[in-house]
């Protein structure tokens, strides 16, 4: 009787898509639909805050997707296909041996060396071939066609549960969310062990077919071991588990004899043919959606919950806005902007190029175009020296803010999850550079609208001043005193009396609203990220339709 190998991707694949016709009276066309919108919300969700729970919801999260796609979807969308039956259990149980004693041949490699099963091996009845779809069962294993495999029903050899290895602990799990039926195997020795219960309990949460295997019994302790196996099974509510005892046979190699194996083969064969193997499908299924529905709550709530912290979060922010506005504003028009790099400018160029060194007459400065020419070059470096000052503000308002925001979302007694939102320092540092920058570049610029509305005021003092210091070297004096010279701000007192007091007070609101930009900048940055459609009020939303939805079908 030797096992067929089969590539599993040649063969057409009935009913693709939707769910097998002849089952739309027991579950319905529907629930396919419900459980396939149900995969793309979850599959939303997005638990970016770390607040309390969100770590374990985000784990349930993971096992609500692996549920429907590795077993609630493929299963909906073909229920025709036999019933799988997967033998678990943890290191050394004899999963391998008990597989191939029930096939009653060498299918899965058994051996001393752990871990023995690498690859799952799944193996079906050949009469079941044209019913066999494709599935995470079938793509995770090497697939059989074996005679040994009653009909309606498909045996999988697992990978240890406790695998050192953690590519097989993961198939593992896998392969258990994609069964119909668990074949739990242990030992004497190691049912008191907490895997074999956790598993059992995941598998009661998640509304699966369960049955137990107790491998290596002692024959004088059989009664014993097996009453004490029983009373643990009634004592976490699986007392409808069947249970069957494989009694100790001593050191030996190859399969188990066919009457030690006896009762577990007949309780196959009795889910064995189309209507009994799908009764079990069905049971299991309508046990997994009704499971669905708590899970599903659960994460809706952590969803919610997100949001509430999102909602504190925005409010902490914006609690901050005003005072870190006017700080910012206020390091401007304090009038400290220029600071010593200006003033030490300013002794150069009026030493080499005797830039305040002009005679005034008759409260109009006097100069030929030839001198107006040689200080508006010189005053180039003192504008480089100004803008230099004034993006080093901007951006140190910038700085200010965001520290001041890690405090607020981060510090003792914040609320939770402000730790995800806080950007990264060195990235907003480079955006504080480019926007202070950028700013500065402007109000530079803008000191030429400044000059041109001078002229109005006193026509004759203002030409007479901009044939002194030029155009662009009148706009520099301008921006100076905005930024705080009173060199700057005394030269031009002598030239235009109180002419340019409008100006200067315009050019410094200008740079104070500038600096509030930058900060403005900081605050957004972080409402940017809160206002992610994950964290809005309704995030939850499509997540409790498709659960009424849900609790109507099942």
């Amino acid at each position: 009787m030797n096992p067929v190998t089969h590539p599993l991707g040649s063969r057409a694949v009935r009913h693709a898509g939707r769910p097998d016709p002849g089952a739309a009276d027991e579950l319905g066309l529907t629930v396919y639909d419900v459980a396939r919108d149900l995969r793309r919300d979850i599959d939303a969700v997005r638990l970016v805050l770390p607040i309390e729970g969100a770590t374990d919801a985000e784990a349930s999260r993971g096992r609500l997707l692996a549920q429907l796609d590795e077993h609630l979807l493929p299963r909906l969308r073909e229920l025709s296909s036999p019933a799988i039956v997967v033998v678990a259990g943890s290191t050394g149980a004899g999963k391998s041996t008990l597989y191939n004693s029930l096939l009653g041949e060498e299918v899965s490699e058994a051996g001393v060396l752990r871990p023995t099963t690498r690859q799952p091996v799944l193996a079906f009845n050949p009469a079941d071939e044209e019913v066999v779809q494709k599935g995470p069962a079938t793509e995770a294993s090497r697939v059989v066609y074996h005679a040994g495999v009653p009909r309606g029903t498909a045996l999988l050899d697992a990978p240890d549960l406790d695998s050192f290895l953690s590519e097989n602990r993961t198939t593992a799990q896998q392969l258990l969310e994609a069964a119909d039926l668990w074949l739990f195997v242990t030992t004497a020795s190691r049912y008191g062990d907490a895997l074999p219960w956790q598993a059992l309990a995941r598998a009661t949460e998640r509304g699966a077919s369960v049955a137990m295997v107790l491998n290596r019994v002692p024959r004088e302790t059989l009664t014993t071991v097996r009453g004490d196996l029983l009373q643990r099974l009634r004592d976490h509510g699986m007392t409808d588990v069947p249970l069957f005892v494989v009694p100790d046979v001593g050191p030996h190699e190859g399969l188990l004899e066919p009457a030690t194996v006896a009762p577990i083969r007949r309780w196959l064969t009795l889910l064995a043919g189309p209507e009994r193997s799908r009764a079990v499908v069905v049971r299991t299924l309508k046990g997994a959606l009704g499971a669905l529905p708590a899970w599903v709550t659960a994460l809706a709530d952590a969803v919610d919950r997100q949001a509430e912290a999102a909602h504190r979060l925005r409010a902490a922010v914006e609690a901050e806005r005003a005072d870190a506005v006017a700080l910012a504003r206020d390091g401007v028009t304090a009038g400290v902007v220029a600071g010593a790099s200006v003033e030490a400018r300013w002794r150069e160029v009026s030493g080499s190029a005797k830039v305040d060194r002009v005679k005034v007459k008759n409260d109009t400065v006097r100069s030929t175009r030839r001198g107006g020419r040689a200080r508006e070059e010189a005053l180039r470096t003192l504008r480089a020296d100004v803008e230099a000052a004034a993006a080093r503000t901007l951006a140190a308002a910038g700085a200010r803010a965001h520290e001041r925001l890690r405090a607020v979302l981060t510090g003792p007694g914040t609320p939770d999850g402000g730790v995800a939102v806080v950007p990264d320092a060195e990235q907003r540092a480079d955006a504080q550079q480019r926007a202070a920058a950028a700013g500065v570049a402007a109000w530079s610029e803008s000191a030429a609208a400044a000059v041109d509305a001078l002229g109005p005021e006193a026509p004759e003092r203002v030409a007479a001043a901009v044939k002194a210091f030029g155009p662009h070297g009148l706009g520099t004096l301008l921006l100076a005193a905005a930024a705080g010279s009173d060199d700057a701000a005394r030269l031009l007192a002598r030239v235009l009396g109180d002419v340019p007091d409008a100006a200067v007070a315009g050019l410094r609101d200008d740079l104070a609203d500038r600096a509030a930009a930058v900060v403005e900048a900081e605050l957004d940055a972080v409402l940017t990220l809160l206002d992610s459609p994950t964290l809005a009020d309704d995030a939850a939303s499509g997540l409790r339709v498709r659960l009424a939805e849900l609790r109507r079908l099942t």
